[in-house]
């Protein structure tokens, strides 16, 4: 069954779009609740006449969700500290909820449930999808650390003498092993 939805639904299309759904999954709930209406000739011209309407109107949608890509791509790098077990898995998960938040903490409004994200049960670095207009999604890196671990810092350039008593003692272990096993 073809229709032409009248909202944006996740996982399916977004507002105006003509998709085929299953003849119940149409008929017993798009319909009814007002989500989608059957895509008839008529349905069609009327929709076509109020796109070509519209057409300012949506530019200018899709002009401010360009504007919030924009912004979510040149964000901080998004960080978040939760309860881990010994083994690096997350008590429970991290969702998009989490990364609304984060989001919102940086001063940028997204609904959180145009972000998508897969089920993130380990620390480490993931990347969510987060879908702003039917042509504007923006990638969302983030980290997922352990909440008491401290924060890794980038490694202090060593100095050349304690590289030198390093490979000293390096090379004293090997002439102890030879002594030992002599003995024996």
């Amino acid at each position: 069954m073809e229709i032409i939805l009248k909202e944006d639904i996740i996982g399916l299309g977004y507002k105006n779009d003509i998709v085929k759904v299953k003849d119940g999954y149409g008929r017993n709930y798009l319909i009814p609740t007002g989500k989608a209406v059957i895509a008839n000739a008529s349905s069609k011209k009327v929709l076509a006449e109020n796109l070509r309407q519209q057409a300012a109107k949506l530019e200018r949608v899709k002009a401010e969700a360009q504007a919030k890509g924009e912004q979510i791509a040149n964000a901080q790098a998004i960080v978040i500290a939760t309860k881990v077990s010994a083994n690096g898995t997350i008590y429970g998960s991290v969702n998009s909820l989490h990364l609304a938040e984060a989001l919102q903490a940086q001063g940028i409004e997204v609904n959180r449930k145009s972000i998508v994200v897969k089920d993130v049960k380990e620390v480490g670095q993931y990347v969510a999808k987060v879908c702003l207009h039917k042509e504007v999604e923006v990638e969302l890196p983030f980290t997922v650390v352990a909440e008491n671990q401290p924060v890794a810092e980038a490694p202090a350039e060593v100095p050349a003498e304690e590289v030198a008593v390093v490979e000293e003692v390096v090379e004293e272990a090997p002439a102890q092993e030879e002594e030992v096993s002599e003995e024996a």
